[in-house]
């Protein structure tokens, strides 16, 4: 491809991508159907803007490398231990005999036993993406069926991992058995390696990073891991995606964990979009239109096991029959994963590409079809009235617990305020781009974390949508103010209580949306004002109550020159 080629490939991605997802988002479709449209309508079945989808297909494998990443950053061993029976119970049950059914049925048509294996596990897998994106929109993430639904993805995205794993073992054919051994040791040394690595390490190097205080070297650093330990990986010949699993699983617990989640979180989009797209580009149109009846066919019997199935394991876990119809129709359709799975399955040798064209077909299909089938089954449980409780109470954190304030700032302010909260056991979280002040703050045992809270990803990042309040203690007036405009923008309802320097820095914040703004001189002023009344022989009870009043009608004046100020 030359140069201008390039060019009017990525303009033509971009346009499509421009239109077709905010499209499809409007119509409720999710981003994930509008990215597959928009490959679809450019790739060579389409409008043949692109033809050289290979090319584009190659480089956009490094989005599931990323999401992988973000699903590793997001995983820790408290978390899962806390939904080992929901994870690991109902999770797994689901895709092993899912899978099995949707194996056993692909031999009966006739289809090779390694390949069945690949195309009925790979079907067995949801989308993650987009099942959550649906209960999102709903904003049912929370509900028992969005825990529900939720547990058995987590599951379903651990398990993408081993079954690449075993994609690269049937693909040895007839030594699979000799093979498996040795592929299993130098997995164990690799991964042994890469978290040893990763626990001694890692954090050390980022700590020289951050040092830096260059927040484009910290980015840089952020896709160096992730990319350099995906390629030791394939070096190895294990999976990209494990190596970027690995990567996301070693910093779980880093206090750099927000930071680097922000900073990958473009690139994941970007690139999962790509991907998306280049998957579109890849799905042969020409085969509905010949074979329209079995297509459809194979589409609905797929949806309706797979439904089926996840409600029968539902009700024996004790969830309701309204609920549980609600999530095997949410996890109905087969998802990304199974696209990666394939696309692998067939480099490998084990799937013929004829096959793999009319899965790739399929999958799409049932995603496109999903929003229609929950609406229709919410109208008809709506109708039943079908709505009975858990005999058996799920736990609430299945993600980790959000704070109740988040702590912009761990200076002198910062730290005093974290110490307050600490000793009323209220749940905070502080942010700090000073590697310094985030150590020292670890130490005493606060949870602080390595960030740039003045960008909203990080906010993002660390709960700030699901949080009660921001309390700003920057050091650095224009980075206090962008803050506030950020936080007001993206949360408008959200308080925001900021230090100040003077009184016209607090009337500038509380003109940019500080609900509160506090002169760092005023506290000061007060006390030794107090000690100067108390001294002089005022009673102790005439002094605090001058000094409360004082305080009262500094904040009202405050308040009104604001109002005149907006007027």
């Amino acid at each position: 491809m030359t140069e201008t080629h390039y060019l009017t490939d990525i303009l033509a991605l971009l346009a499509a991508a421009v239109v077709a997802v905010p499209l499809a988002q409007r119509l409720g479709l999710g981003s994930v159907i509008g990215y597959l449209v928009a490959g679809t309508l450019l790739g060579p079945s389409g409008l043949g803007v692109i033809e050289q989808v290979s090319e584009i297909r190659h480089f956009a494998e490094f989005g599931v490398v990323f999401l992988l990443f973000v699903i590793g950053i997001e995983m820790t061993p408290a978390r899962l231990w806390v939904m080992r029976r929901w994870v690991f119970g109902l999770g797994l049950s689901q895709l092993l005999i899912t899978g099995a059914a949707l194996a056993g049925i692909a031999v009966t048509l006739g289809l090779a036993l390694k390949t069945a294996i690949i195309v009925g596990f790979g079907l067995a897998l949801s989308s993650t993406a987009f099942g959550l994106q649906l209960l999102i929109e709903k904003r049912e993430l929370t509900s028992l069926t969005g825990r529900t639904s939720f547990a058995i993805l987590l599951l379903q995205d651990l398990a993408v991992v081993p079954l690449l794993a075993l994609v690269s073992l049937l693909s040895g054919g007839g030594a699979l058995i000799a093979s498996a051994g040795t592929a299993v040791l130098e997995a164990v040394l690799v991964i042994g390696t890469v978290v040893f690595a990763g626990r001694y390490l890692l954090n050390p190097l980022l700590d020289r990073v951050a040092a830096s205080q260059n927040a484009e070297i910290f980015t840089a650093a952020a896709v160096l891991l992730v990319l350099g330990v995906a390629w030791l990986m394939e070096l190895a010949g294990l999976s990209m995606a494990l190596g970027a699993f690995l990567a996301g699983l070693m910093l779980a617990e880093s206090h750099y964990r927000h930071q680097i989640e922000a900073d990958i979180q473009p690139f994941r989009g970007i690139l999962l979009g790509l991907f998306f797209m280049s998957v579109g580009m890849s799905i042969n149109l020409g085969l509905l239109v010949d074979r329209p009846g079995l297509i459809l066919a194979l589409v609905a019997a797929l949806m309706g096991i797979k439904a089926l199935l996840a409600w029968g394991l539902c009700r024996l876990s004790g969830i309701d029959s309204g609920n549980a119809t609600r999530v095997g129709l949410l996890l109905s359709q087969s998802g990304e994963f199974g696209f990666v799975l394939f696309s692998f399955a067939t480099v490998s040798g084990v799937m013929p590409a004829p096959l793999f064209q009319t899965l790739l077909l399929i999958i799409a299909l049932s995603m496109v079809t999903t929003p229609f089938i929950v609406a229709l089954g919410d109208a008809w449980l709506r109708r039943r009235h079908d709505r009975e409780p858990l005999t058996e109470p799920m736990p609430d954190n299945l993600r980790e617990p959000q704070p109740d304030i988040i702590i912009a700032g761990f200076g002198r302010v910062g730290q005093r305020v974290a110490a307050i909260l600490a000793a009323a056991q209220i749940r905070f979280v502080a942010l700090d781009h000073d590697r310094a002040k985030v150590e020292q703050g670890r130490r005493k045992g606060f949870p602080v974390y390595f960030g740039d809270a003045s960008r909203f990803d990080v906010l993002r990042s660390v709960g700030a949508e699901r949080s009660r309040m921001i309390i700003v203690t920057l050091d650095e007036p224009q980075q206090t103010q962008r803050l506030v405009q950020i936080i007001r923008q993206h949360y408008p309802s959200l308080p925001i209580h900021v230090r100040a320097r003077d009184r016209a820095h607090c009337e500038d914040l509380r003109a940019r949306g500080a609900t509160t703004a506090i002169s760092e001189t005023l506290e000061a002023s007060l006390r030794l004002g107090e000690y100067a009344l108390t001294g002089s022989g005022v009673p102790k009870k005439k002094s605090e109550q001058v000094i409360d009043d004082f305080r009262r009608s500094y904040q009202a004046s405050l308040k009104n020159a604001t109002l005149a100020g907006d007027k």
